[in-house]
């Protein structure tokens, strides 16, 4: 265990990030190209903020949902509809894309799950084309690798002075 206090927790967690900062680095690099892809794919900046919410949800990851839910907000998207997008199958606030981008996110959290995943997966088709549901699937992939990063750094959401 390293003696360098900014690499650990004070619940000892190593923070990956510091620790391993090629790998991150890396990691990082991955996620500007899936931005990349998404946005070339026609991906809206929202779509793509819905889907790394939703996982971060599923995930309980508090340090994600921190940093999407301001780039969501940035990107235009509204209170109500983050305040409802636990419950997103139980609302008409979200587009067909959106809820099957939504949908496939889920599966791609739980991919143990079959059924759902292949029902996902078809709903997706109809309303997503090819380099759209590859982009949707890699924005889910890779807000999964973080969350797990941020999770296992306990990575702390505090009080930002001046940034609500």
């Amino acid at each position: 265990m390293s003696d360098d206090t900014a690499l650990t927790t004070a619940t000892g967690r190593i923070h990956l990030d510091k620790q391993s900062p090629a790998a991150y680095q890396a990691l990082v690099r991955t996620a500007e190209t899936v931005r990349t892809t998404a946005a070339e794919a026609g991906l809206d900046r929202i779509l793509v903020e819905l889907v790394n919410l939703r996982v971060s949800q599923l995930n309980g990851c508090a340090s994600c949902l921190d940093v999407h839910t301001r780039a969501a907000l940035r990107a235009g998207e509204t209170t109500r509809r983050l305040g409802v997008l636990a419950a997103w199958r139980d609302t008409e606030l979200f587009t067909p894309r959106e809820r099957a981008a939504l949908a496939l996110a889920e599966a791609t959290t739980h991919p143990a799950d079959a059924l759902a995943q292949e029902r996902a997966y078809t709903a997706a088709r109809a309303v997503l084309d090819e380099d759209e549901l590859s982009a949707v699937l890699w924005v889910a992939i890779t807000i999964n690798a973080f969350n797990r990063v941020s999770i296992l750094s306990k990575h702390p959401v505090r009080e930002q002075a001046a940034a609500r």
